[in-house]
């Protein structure tokens, strides 16, 4: 039989890779997000020069 210590931290590691790879999804998003709305401004100013 495993020793429930061990269970325990296995049980909280993977809470903790699960919260990076959301934290990393989110970062991924707000990016990609910002680089959709600002790249219609580089093209509004460059048509203008």
């Amino acid at each position: 039989m495993m020793n429930p210590d061990f269970l325990k931290s296995l049980e909280l590691m993977g809470k903790g890779m699960t919260a990076i790879f959301v934290v990393i999804i989110v970062i991924y998003l707000s990016v990609h997000l910002i680089l959709k709305l600002t790249a219609g401004k580089k093209k509004e100013t460059a048509e203008g020069e």
